[in-house]
């Protein structure tokens, strides 16, 4: 039980990125990361699989670059001067931009519900 509880918080620190595992717990803790990380499906890729395993679609890629930024920028709260990090979201940030001028100009209706669902904010028009 309290192994259990000591795994399950190490998990949840390296979700968030908080935490550098010691070689002893490696191997414990990649594949925690990995459970937990492939646990992290979203309603999206949840109902996409029901339908069909659609991991090409824009709301697939979007959600995927949402989470990615969500992990970036909490890692980036602990460690301010990670500069490669800051460049990868920086890129990360411009692809989801991309992705989302493209589903609005396509289908106006599929963007709002995205947006609602991501909990972002709306792109500005120029």
């Amino acid at each position: 039980m309290v192994l259990y509880t000591r795994l399950k918080g190490l998990a949840l620190l390296l979700l968030i990125g908080q935490i550098h595992i010691y070689r002893k717990e490696r191997n414990i803790g990649e594949k925690l990361f990995n459970m937990v990380k492939n646990s992290f499906i979203s309603i999206i890729s949840q109902e996409k699989e029901k339908k069909e395993e659609n991991r090409g679609s824009v709301e697939f890629q979007i959600f995927n670059f949402t989470n990615k930024i969500r992990r970036l920028t909490s890692h980036l709260k602990l460690h301010r001067k990670d500069y490669l990090s800051q460049r990868g979201l920086r890129k990360i940030l411009g692809k989801r931009q991309r992705l989302l001028a493209y589903l609005s100009k396509k289908n106006r209706v599929r963007y709002k519900q995205l947006i609602i669902q991501l909990d972002i904010r709306e792109a500005k028009t120029r």
